[in-house]
């Protein structure tokens, strides 16, 4: 009795019952900041202490590495015991330890080898130029997704039949060819670790017995995440044995895109008749109000099991809607927010900025480096250190001066055409003879014909595209350069291939680099002398340079929604909240996938301990042309009893006595307002959208009937008021 006692004292009611329930099948519908990790901690105390199970008669399977280890050692503290020989891991940890005890039944040599995925790439690459296939229209990184996208749902090559389509086929064709080479070479892929695991237990009667006669209990994390080899494998170790204990959330199934399958939490019910459901409702992170706003949204989605997240917190501020003018009043606001918060004694640790898209990103990383703000970007690059955005970079840079050999270097050959390692190294070589650039040397080797016709056009190809871009963007504003280069450059088809919900990332973040363009401030009469393109790709170099905030430093945290899963902050700034943005386009024609977007957004409130700001923009820029969004379906999902707006636009609208300025034409002494027309000698005539700052810091944000938006020093402008 007293270990029963010392066990579940600390658990509430609905804990308490999950921890002492029977050995059998077992659901529990965990709540956001329920305390799920706590009761499988205590289910698994419960049964050693208890039950008198023994530790390797236990099996709790997670999705990190991480969870596993903060399970293990939640474990040593509560029993007082070595956990190491228990059998706690990932789904690919635990799937690998089973092949590495039996080898000969996996069909696999004593030796085999684990591949990462970047070594899996590598094969990939060598088979698909082994094969003289075109990897423009067959890219290495695509095959390596439908390959680990047919294993997770656990289809061999041998087993899948021609379509007579080309692109299935020749996609097949590579499958086979990549599990012959790496069953000669005693290779295997992450895929390969869970597929191989559970036909190691389908094929071999012995062993599954084994384990199923090992394993009296088997307790699974994050169940909802499950994909359909994993669940899979999991019904096989439980068959017939009615012992499975998953811990999962349909309300918080947000990983569609990478193969996991909400139907397997609802499907455990038919495939466990007798099994038991314990909802964990009671939260601990969270105000009332917070809660209660998360719930109502989330009563939206027909398709969940139901429940209702409760606490015995106080109810707490209200959530504080704010609609911003644009997406840098949006940001201005929450940097503003965040400095108050640290004014008034709050850590930047404890504040996190989350959004739908990584493009976002950059219009809240330019005012906290204006702000002199420490922040991190969690789970990702910033913004002009990512892949695309530097490659596109890189075209600029060319453009502009095509002797630019590390722009050369990066995109020759990206996208992919068809410029070959023998092409390449001969370029570098003359450029290294006659101490000339790439471009130099390209031009040499194409007058003497030195390169074979397929060579020789493949390289003149590429110089004529710079040239081309060059010429038509020389009469272009900035932001149209910078379109042209995305456009015409073959990034956005090449992104387009990409699966596992990159290729929309990148796709948005290329465009999101054409709003930097348009809103870039450019001084036009710089000391360096420089033109704006030249200034807009050194304040990208600059801005990329910036390192983010040391891991021990007080920083304000920066992800997306999907990134900050099972994370919680005191304040939170979930921002971006407009139709097609919010929930994204692609998904407000498809049920599942508009509910799989709610769930988010409800992750997205739940991560709030207590403070919740809401915000959209009435006016946002999407690839150089500007909108006017609808606010999010989200919003009007929430109960007006919960929401306070803030509606603070002194920093967007506001009527000012102008001090006078050296370069100030008479008519600017007076005031400005949001909506004023105004004419520039160069820009023509545009509108008053936006102004900050003070004296001669002071801007203004007008959008120009011909060139678009653009952000102006007031001490360095002269504007006509109309």
């Amino acid at each position: 009795m007293n270990k029963q006692i010392s066990i579940i004292d600390s658990l509430n009611d609905a804990q308490r019952l999950a921890v002492s329930a029977p050995n059998q099948a077992m659901l529990i519908l965990a709540g956001a900041g329920s305390g799920k990790t706590r009761v499988l901690v205590h289910r698994i105390a419960w049964q050693v202490e208890v039950e008198g199970l023994s530790i390797h008669n236990i099996l709790a399977v997670t999705f990190t590495n991480k969870a596993a280890r903060e399970m293990r050692g939640r474990l040593e503290e509560l029993l007082q015991i070595s956990a190491h020989a228990m059998w706690i891991g990932t789904f690919h940890g635990l799937a690998h330890r089973l092949l590495r005890r039996h080898p000969k039944q996996a069909k696999l040599a004593d030796t085999f080898q684990v591949m990462d995925s970047d070594d899996q790439l590598r094969v990939i690459k060598r088979l698909v130029k082994g094969l003289n296939i075109d990897d423009s229209k067959w890219p290495p990184k695509q095959v390596m997704w439908f390959i680990n996208g047919q294993k997770d749902e656990g289809v061999r090559a041998r087993y899948m039949l021609e379509s007579g389509n080309i692109y299935q086929d020749t996609m097949l064709m590579l499958y086979k060819a990549y599990e012959e080479f790496c069953d000669r070479s005693g290779l295997v892929d992450f895929a390969e670790l869970l597929l191989r695991a559970h036909e190691l237990l389908r094929d071999n009667e012995d062993v599954l017995q084994f384990y199923q006669d090992r394993f009296k209990q088997v307790h699974v994390d994050e169940f909802q995440d499950t994909n359909t080899i994993q669940y899979a494998w999991l019904r096989l170790l439980t068959e017939g044995k009615n012992n499975l204990f998953v811990v999962g959330d349909d309300d918080q199934s947000i990983y569609a895109w990478r193969g996991a399958k909400i139907e397997n939490i609802y499907n455990f019910q038919k495939h466990y008749p007798s099994h038991q459901v314990i909802k964990l409702e009671q939260n601990y992170r969270s105000t009332g109000n917070i809660l209660k706003s998360a719930n109502a949204l989330i009563n939206n989605n027909d398709s969940r099991m139901g429940k209702e997240l409760w606490t015995n917190s106080e109810d707490g501020e209200l959530i504080s809607l704010y609609t911003a003018f644009n997406e840098q009043d949006e940001a201005y606001f929450v940097v503003e927010k965040i400095r108050k918060w640290v004014d008034d004694g709050g850590l930047r640790q404890d504040v996190a900025i989350l959004y739908r898209s990584n493009a976002q990103s950059r219009q809240f990383e330019e005012k906290l480096m204006n702000t002199a703000t420490p922040y991190r970007v969690y789970g990702g690059l910033r913004f002009f250190e990512r892949m695309e955005i530097k490659n596109a970079l890189a075209y600029l840079r060319i453009m502009s001066n095509h002797n630019d050999d590390a722009s050369f270097e990066r995109v020759f050959n990206t996208p992919t055409r068809g410029i070959g390692i023998k092409t390449i190294d001969a370029v570098r070589l003359i450029a290294r003879e006659q101490q000339i650039s790439l471009w130099q040397a390209a031009v040499i080797l194409l007058n003497n014909n030195s390169l074979s016709a397929r060579a020789s056009n493949a390289l003149k190809g590429f110089l004529n595209l710079i040239k081309q871009l060059s010429g038509e963007a020389k009469e272009a504003a900035l932001f149209e350069q910078v379109k042209l280069i995305v456009e015409k450059s073959g990034l956005i088809e090449f992104y387009k291939k990409e699966k596992g919900g990159k290729a929309e990332v990148r796709i948005e973040n290329l465009e999101e680099l054409v709003n930097a363009a348009q809103m870039f401030d450019f001084d036009e009469e710089n000391e360096e002398n420089l033109n704006e393109l030249d200034m807009f790709l050194a304040h990208a170099a600059l801005e990329g340079g910036e390192m983010q905030a040391d891991d021990y430093e007080d920083c304000v945290q920066l992800m997306t929604l999907h990134s900050s899963k099972g994370l919680e902050f005191k304040l939170v700034f979930l921002v971006g909240l407009e139709d097609g943005l919010f929930p994204a386009q692609q998904s407000t024609d498809d049920v599942a996938r508009l509910e799989e977007e709610r769930r988010l957004c409800y992750v997205g409130i739940t991560r709030a301990m207590q403070q919740l700001y809401l915000t959209h923009a009435e006016s946002r820029c999407l690839y150089g042309k500007e909108t006017n969004p609808r606010p999010s379906r989200f919003l009007k999902e929430i109960p007006v009893e919960f929401l306070q707006e803030v509606r603070i636009r002194a920093n967007v609208a506001r009527s000012m006595s102008m001090p006078k300025r050296a370069k100030y034409s008479a008519q600017q002494e007076g005031t400005y307002k949001l909506g004023q027309r105004i004419r520039h000698a160069k820009f023509g005539e545009g509108v008053v959208l936006q102004m900050e700052g003070e004296a001669t810091q002071e801007r203004v944000q007008i959008n120009f009937q011909g060139v678009g938006l653009k952000w102006l020093m007031l001490s360095y402008t002269n504007l006509e008021l109309l």
